[in-house]
């Protein structure tokens, strides 16, 4: 907004990418929700709701497999913008956020600027026919819901299924990143990382 850097900078090209090694457009393609204005401000809020009550909910305990769905949605949508000339992949992936909440929460009713009443699973769908009212294509919409789908599938659905089993494996590094380590019962702290107060039960038998 402050013109320092324009979205030409910022754009997901393959050929800048991989001929000319601007790898950050990698990650700032999803960054970039267009100028100040309605659609931005409701990718906004949509992006802030549904981010935080996945990781209050579903995802509680659980940062590194919350980290994990980010990236395997962000490889697949950089999949097809390969192939699809996408620009910015923001809004897909709070589509992908959105679906993935709704599916885990299908019997929460849903109310759309007081004018419809749905459940959950509805949203996404909800929420792309706004986008069509507003004049704006779809396909980035459908690219959101397809991959929240293939994630919600892979995750919730398909390790339940008769002879299936859980494919999205968190990776090791992240869970030792971004998850804390269970603490040891047995453990015993050192002296001077107990409290004064609560001194070990060989000390007050002494």
């Amino acid at each position: 907004q402050l013109e320092f850097i324009t979205p030409f900078q910022l754009y997901f090209n393959p050929d800048l990418i991989f001929r000319k090694f601007q790898i950050w457009r990698l990650i700032t393609n999803f960054l970039f929700f267009g100028p100040l204005g309605f659609s931005f401000f409701f990718n906004m809020i949509f992006l802030y709701r549904y981010c935080r009550m996945l990781e209050e909910g579903s995802f509680r305990g659980r940062t590194a497999d919350f980290v994990f769905m980010f990236l395997f949605g962000g490889f697949l949508m950089t999949l097809f913008g390969l192939f699809a000339s996408l620009f910015f992949l923001g809004q897909a992936f709070t589509i992908m956020l959105v679906y993935v909440w709704s599916r885990r929460n299908p019997y929460i009713r849903m109310n759309f600027f007081g004018l419809l009443n749905f459940q959950a699973p509805f949203l996404p769908w909800v929420l792309m026919g706004f986008s069509l009212l507003l004049g704006n294509s779809i396909i980035i919409d459908l690219l959101g819901i397809a991959v929240g789908h293939i994630y919600y599938f892979l995750e919730d659905v398909f390790p339940n299924q008769p002879g299936g089993k859980k494919l999205l494996l968190t990776p090791g590094i992240l869970k030792m990143v971004f998850d804390t380590p269970e603490e040891d019962p047995n453990y015993n702290p050192l002296p001077e990382d107990r409290p004064e107060n609560q001194p070990r039960d060989q000390d007050q038998n002494q």
